[in-house]
């Protein structure tokens, strides 16, 4: 990756789940993390899209996977993959006990049916 506008790696990621499902007691399937500003917000595949829509409210053309053991970025901007970059600060990941979709206790049973 080339050194992108968007990323601050010093900024540490806002929590171990998407923001806005949290704050409305939702649930997601995977986590992506703003590699601007560090927003966990939920991925297209999860019914309330909130990393893509945390892109269209500000801007930040960069997201990072949130996920255990990738470390993947997506940049908006440009519709390009890559499949490293600069390491971000820490935590790289939601804590591995989270599972996906998460959290506990918050995801239907019938989740598979709700994203389709």
């Amino acid at each position: 990756m080339t050194s992108d506008t968007g990323i601050d790696p010093r900024v540490p990621p806002s929590g171990t789940g998407c923001v806005e499902c949290d704050a409305a007691g939702g649930w997601w399937f995977h986590l992506r993390r703003c590699a601007q500003c560090g927003h966990i917000g939920c991925c297209d595949d999860s019914a309330g899209k909130h990393a893509t829509a945390h892109h269209r409210a500000t801007g930040h053309p960069v997201i990072r996977s949130y996920e255990p053991g990738e470390g993947w970025f997506w940049n908006y901007d440009t519709n390009e993959l890559y499949e490293t970059g600069p390491e971000l600060a820490p935590p790289v990941s939601h804590p591995p006990d989270q599972p996906a979709p998460g959290p506990v206790g918050r995801v239907p049973a019938n989740w598979a049916d709700v994203l389709r």
